[in-house]
C-alpha cells in the first residue's frame, strides 16, 4: 500500500475520533493522545499540534448545519421576534441576537486565558497525568451532579432563560477545560450548567452553539502560529480530518440529542473514569509520555 494511502488511511481514524469525542462529554483530548500513542501519523510535532485542533473545524460546520435556523440571527423568515416592525430592525431576529450575545460573555473567560496563557499552560498540564485526574474528576463530578438533581426539576428550561449571570458561570466553567486537558470543554460546560439548574437538553445545545466561536478562534489560533505554507500532502491530510469530522458528528450530535431526552449523563461519568483509570495505567507502564 503507498505510504501516502496508509496515512489518509489514519487520518480518517482521527477524524472519526474526533467527530465522536468532541460532542460526547468523554474529553476528545484523552482520546486524542491515545489514539496518537497506537496510531501515529507521519507528520512534524508542530503539524500535528496544529492538526488535532483545526480538524475541530469540521466539527463545528455539523453543529452550523444542524442548527442552522436556531443560530441565524438575520431573515424576515420565521421572525417570531423582529428587533423592530419595519426597515432592517425587521430582518434581525432580537432571540437570536441576544442568544449570541450571551454566548459571547461565555466566551470571554477562556478568550482570555487562551491568549494570554495558552502556551505555558500546554507546557505545564499536557501530560497524561493531568487527563488521568481531569477525566477521573468531572466523571465523577457527572455522577455526583446528576445523583443530587435526581427528582428536581431544571429552573431553567430554554435558551432565552439564559441570562448574562448564567451565561458568565458557563464560560468559566469553560476556563477549567481550557487550562486542564481531558476536562472535556463540553463537559465542563454541561456539568456548570447542571449545577446552575440548566435542564440537560438546553445544556447539551448551549454546548454545541458556545463551540462555534471557541473552537473556530482555537483553530485560527493554531492556523497562524503554524502559518499557512502547507505541503500538499498536509492540506488533503488536513482537509480529510476535516470533511470525515464533520460527517460523523452530523451523527454523533444527534444521537446526544436524542438520548438525553430519555436518559442522564451518568453512563459518561462511569465512562470517563474506566479511561482515566485506562490513560493511568499506560502512563505507568511507559506507554504514553
Amino acid at each position: 500500500m503507498p505510504p501516502f494511502l496508509i496515512e489518509v488511511l489514519k487520518t480518517i481514524l482521527f477524524g472519526v475520533v474526533e467527530g465522536i469525542t468532541e460532542w460526547l462529554p468523554i474529553s476528545s483530548t484523552g482520546h486524542m493522545i491515545l489514539l496518537n500513542e497506537i496510531v501515529t501519523l507521519d507528520v512534524s510535532e508542530e503539524f500535528y499540534s496544529m492538526f488535532e485542533v483545526v480538524i475541530q473545524l469540521g466539527a463545528i460546520l455539523a453543529v452550523v448545519v444542524l442548527f442552522w435556523n436556531r443560530i441565524w440571527p438575520f431573515g424576515k423568515k420565521n421572525n417570531a421576534q423582529p428587533l423592530a416592525q419595519s426597515g432592517i430592525g425587521a430582518w434581525v431576529k432580537k432571540d437570536i441576537f441576544s442568544l449570541w450575545l450571551h454566548i459571547l460573555v461565555s466566551c470571554v473567560p477562556a478568550a482570555v486565558i487562551g491568549i494570554l496563557f495558552d502556551e505555558l499552560f500546554e507546557r505545564l498540564f499536557y501530560n497524561y497525568l493531568t487527563v488521568t485526574i481531569m477525566l477521573i474528576l468531572f466523571g465523577a463530578a457527572f455522577i455526583f451532579v446528576e445523583n443530587q438533581r435526581q427528582g428536581k426539576p431544571a429552573k431553567i428550561t430554554s435558551l432565552t432563560q439564559i441570562g448574562y449571570n448564567t451565561a458568565l458561570l458557563i464560560g468559566i466553567f469553560q476556563v477549567i477545560a481550557a487550562v486542564f486537558p481531558g476536562t472535556s470543554r463540553s463537559g465542563a460546560t454541561i456539568v456548570g450548567a447542571l449545577i446552575i439548574g440548566v435542564s440537560r437538553t438546553i445544556a447539551a445545545e448551549y454546548t454545541f452553539f458556545l463551540a462555534i466561536p471557541v473552537m473556530f478562534g482555537a483553530s485560527l489560533l493554531k492556523l497562524v502560529k503554524f502559518g499557512f505554507s502547507f505541503t500538499v500532502e498536509e492540506g488533503l491530510i488536513l482537509i480529510i480530518g476535516m470533511l470525515v469530522a464533520f460527517g460523523v458528528s452530523l451523527f454523533v450530535i444527534q444521537f446526544l440529542m436524542d438520548y438525553i431526552k430519555k436518559h442522564n449523563f451518568k453512563v459518561f461519568g462511569w465512562y470517563r473514569i474506566g479511561l482515566g483509570a485506562l490513560v493511568l495505567v499506560c502512563g505507568l507502564l511507559g506507554w504514553i509520555g
